[in-house]
C-alpha cells in the first residue's frame, strides 16, 4: 500500500485519542467530538462576525480550520495545557512537533489532493483572524466541557471553567463576547428546558 493513501484513514484515527487526560471525566471526551464541536463553534463565531460585526469572515473555511485544528493530535497525542504552556521552550518545542506532524499527514496524500490540504495545516497560509475565531472556539468548546463536566457532578473542571472563562475573556475576541452573553447559559439547561 502506498503511503500517500493514508490520510483519510489516519484522521479516521481522531477517535482514539483521548482529551483531558490528565482530569478524572465524568464523559470521555475525543479529539474527534471535540474537532466537531470547534467547526460547529468556529462557524457560529465566523456568522456572528458577518451579520452582527459586518466583518466579511469566510464562515466555511473557518468551520473547516476547525475540523482539522486538533489533527496533529492523531500523530502527537493531545498535550496537556499546564505542561504545553509551562514554559516558552516547552511551548516552542511543541508547536515545531506539531508543524512536524502537519507535515507528516500532508505527505500521506497524493501530490494533486496535498495543496487542496495544505491552507488547513500550515500556519503561514491562515490568516490571523481565522486563526482568532478558531482559537475563541476551541475554548469555548474546553469551557462547555467544563460546564458538562459540572452538569453531571465532576467538581474535577471547577479551576479549568474558571481559567479558561479568564482566557476568552483575554482573547479579546467580540465574536467569542456575543456567544458567551447569549448562547453560552443554554449550555446550563437541561433537555426539558431546552425545548
Amino acid at each position: 500500500m502506498q503511503k500517500k493513501n493514508t490520510f483519510y484513514a489516519m484522521l479516521a484515527r481522531m477517535k482514539y485519542i483521548k482529551r483531558w487526560a490528565l482530569m478524572r471525566n465524568a464523559e470521555e471526551e475525543n479529539i474527534s467530538e471535540h474537532s466537531l464541536e470547534v467547526a460547529i463553534l468556529s462557524h457560529a463565531l465566523a456568522f456572528i462576525g458577518n451579520t452582527r460585526l459586518s466583518k466579511d469572515l469566510n464562515a466555511d473555511r473557518i468551520a473547516m480550520l476547525g475540523v482539522y485544528h486538533d489533527c496533529t493530535e492523531i500523530i502527537t497525542g493531545d498535550m496537556p495545557t499546564p505542561i504545553k504552556y509551562e514554559n516558552p521552550t516547552i511551548q516552542d518545542a511543541y508547536k515545531q512537533i506539531e508543524k512536524t506532524a502537519a507535515f507528516r499527514l500532508l505527505n500521506m496524500l497524493p501530490d494533486d489532493l496535498r495543496t487542496s490540504y495544505e491552507s488547513y495545516f500550515t500556519e503561514s497560509s491562515l490568516d490571523a483572524y481565522e486563526k482568532l475565531i478558531v482559537k475563541a472556539a476551541d475554548k469555548l468548546s474546553a469551557y462547555i466541557k467544563c460546564i458538562e463536566e459540572e452538569k453531571a457532578g465532576n467538581a474535577e473542571f471547577k479551576s479549568a471553567k474558571q481559567t479558561i472563562a479568564k482566557a476568552i475573556t483575554e482573547l479579546h475576541c467580540e465574536e467569542a463576547d456575543i456567544f458567551v452573553k447569549e448562547f453560552l447559559p443554554a449550555y446550563e439547561l437541561t433537555l426539558d428546558e431546552l425545548n
